[in-house]
């Protein structure tokens, strides 16, 4: 008889529908107009407007990944994925980040390079282009911004990083040939592009950050360890908390585990399920393993050892007073 197993018994999934329409509105708007601005910044010779085609490259290639990590994190758990495909969002923002600053860097050296050798621009062409590119990335902007606010994603929070510099570029770029109209100084189209990749790298740090974060499965920045290990020993029966784990799979998707040594008069399952409950009510953690322990029977080494002998201590102290 063919036996189905079971990976888990929650759902390693996500399904964000606000999301997905989001993304790909997001993403067919700026694959045409990347095209746009590709042919603009060619003839108009505008290292600023070229520039922002760049970051909107990565943008599409962003935008490419989160609808993958999106598509991948709707698939169930299997007997090689038991935690499903959730991380994928995170690797995927993990690349998304470092494509920000890659561009950035690029840009920086360009800019260095056209300082010191100016190049004559048309101004009409690139003001033009640079006050549609303005228009989209503003509405595109606040589309992600309000998808965001109802759905925690670290992906589209890459992407909103993304548009938020291809806002930021837009500007520049419309700032920058005002003043080269007016004053003629070549060297504000590449002043202005440098200070754009500074402001677009900060921002592909920040995701970086938070990527590498829960890659390592660090302890979210949210959570606090020892309150959380405060909590589980206040539960009736808990004598100790040790080997204690908190790390998130995905953005919103924790996992904890933890030893516990218990009074050997408490039923253990009436532990577990306090524990677990707990876990829920405080702190939103519904995935959580508890091993129960006996400090005689696991003493891990020396320090089964130490809380033995300070249990035994501590209570020859009650007998004394």
């Amino acid at each position: 008889m063919a036996i189905e197993y079971d990976y888990h018994h929650l759902h390693h999934v996500k399904e964000q529908s606000k999301s997905r329409k989001t993304l790909w509105i997001t993403l067919i708007l700026t694959a045409f107009f990347t095209l746009v601005e590709i042919v603009g910044g060619v003839l108009s010779n505008s290292l600023a407007l070229l520039s922002d085609s760049a970051h909107m490259i990565s943008d599409v290639i962003a935008l490419g990944l989160s609808m993958i990590a999106l598509y991948l994190a709707t698939h169930q758990p299997n007997a090689r994925f038991t935690f499903g495909f959730l991380r994928f969002e995170i690797i995927a923002s993990f690349l998304n980040g470092l494509a920000l600053c890659v561009i950035a860097l690029g840009i920086f050296i360009e800019g260095v390079q056209r300082i010191l050798h100016p190049q004559p621009i048309q101004l009409g062409l690139m003001l033009g282009i640079a006050s549609i590119g303005f228009i989209v990335n503003l509405v595109l902007t606040l589309v992600l911004h309000n998808s965001v606010k109802e759905e925690d994603n670290l992906n589209v929070q890459s992407a909103l990083w993304h548009f938020f510099g291809d806002l930021l570029s837009s500007v520049g770029v419309i700032v920058s040939s005002i003043i080269i109209y007016y004053t003629g100084l070549l060297w504000f189209d590449p002043l202005i592009s440098m200070v754009i990749g500074g402001i677009i790298f900060i921002g592909g740090s920040k995701i970086i950050r938070e990527s590498y974060l829960i890659l390592m499965e660090s302890v979210p920045e949210h959570f606090n360890l020892d309150e959380i290990r405060s909590a589980i020993r206040s539960v009736e029966g808990v004598e100790d908390v040790h080997e204690m784990h908190l790390w998130a799979i995905s953005t919103d998707h924790y996992s904890l585990t933890a030893h516990v040594f218990i009074d050997s008069h408490i039923q253990p399952f009436c532990v577990i399920l306090a524990v677990n409950e707990t876990l829920k009510s405080k702190y939103g953690i519904e995935h959580s393993t508890i091993q129960i322990e006996h400090a005689n029977i696991n003493p891990h080494g020396e320090y089964g050892k130490e809380f033995l002998k300070h249990k035994e201590e501590t209570r020859r102290k009650e007998l004394l007073t």
